[in-house]
């Protein structure tokens, strides 16, 4: 009888296991290990990419190199195959010129676009080598943000004012995410300062003295980020005198109306010298002397 024990199989053993009783017959088997110091590169748009990985061997011959890609829920399309640093078979026409492989299975692909992102797989065996060694990383590749910019309603507002927007974009970038700053401290939602879905606008539903402050939006991606020019939001206070002509200006522009319409009635009843009366005064020195020629006549008889 023999005395029942566990059996454990990795892939640097070759076991043969039968129930009920276990028979393991192990030898060593050799594979390649693939290893990599980064799980994701960041490229841009018209530069190049390293996709940097190494392996391991007790062979010494030279190992045939595969790269996949893997889009989405697309299914895997090959990029290159090689022996050692030799491509083997046609490229796909969107990867020719632009690919090279190193010894140590590295891949580079130079001239980035925006569709080489995605999940690239290496897969290096070797004839000697019982296991093929595999190995994932991520590319993403992005166009730099330009420098943002903030457009708002006016550069001042009266302390109270319902509902003051300010809008931030930018011209050129993927993937943007963006930020908002008060007087240099990161910006979030509260009660009063309400930041959209996509945080490009920044609402201020009432706005009070406090909001008076210098504002500035930043814009990023996972290769570049940009910080608008700050601008300045100044708050005036809401004055006793605005609210009594806020409440009854109605009124004071009445009376204003009507006295003015009295005063240019008034000028209009005002007769005014003629030239000839200016010019010659003679009809009144003689309508006065008739007069008392004729008075002094009447009282002599």
């Amino acid at each position: 009888l023999f005395s029942r024990e566990e059996t454990r199989c990795n892939n640097r053993a070759l076991c043969f296991c039968a129930s009920p009783l276990s028979f393991c017959l192990t030898g060593e088997a050799f594979g390649v290990n693939v290893t990599s110091q980064t799980q994701v590169v960041r490229g841009t748009v018209g530069r190049e990419a390293l996709l940097s990985v190494s392996y391991s061997s007790s062979s010494s011959d030279k190992p045939v190199i595969k790269w996949q890609v893997k889009k989405d829920k697309v299914k895997p399309v090959t990029v290159v195959q090689s022996i050692g640093t030799e491509i083997i078979g046609n490229l796909r026409p969107e990867y020719r010129s632009r690919i090279m492989v190193f010894e140590n299975g590295s891949l580079l692909l130079h001239k980035l676009q925006l569709s080489d992102e995605g999940t690239y797989e290496v897969e290096i065996s070797i004839t000697d080598d019982t296991f093929t060694g595999e190995h994932y990383i991520k590319l993403t590749v992005d166009v730099p943000v330009s420098k943002p910019y903030i457009q708002m309603m006016a550069s001042s507002v009266l302390e109270y004012s319902e509902h003051f927007h300010l809008h931030c974009s930018h011209d050129n970038g993927t993937k943007p995410i963006y930020s908002w700053l008060k007087g240099g401290k990161v910006l979030t939602n509260d009660s009063r300062l309400l930041l959209s879905h996509d945080q490009k606008v920044l609402s201020i539903s009432r706005v009070l003295m406090s909001d008076d402050d210098i504002y500035a939006c930043t814009v990023e991606n996972p290769i570049s980020s940009m910080k608008s020019i700050p601008v300045r939001l100044t708050v005036y206070r809401r004055s006793s005198l605005y609210i009594i002509l806020s409440t009854g200006g109605i009124f004071l522009l009445i009376t204003l109306v009507t006295v003015c319409a009295c005063l240019s009635f008034a000028v209009d009843v005002v007769p005014k010298p003629t030239t000839l009366g200016r010019r010659s005064p003679m009809p009144l020195y003689v309508l006065n002397e008739d007069v008392s020629l004729s008075f002094i006549y009447k009282t002599s008889i």
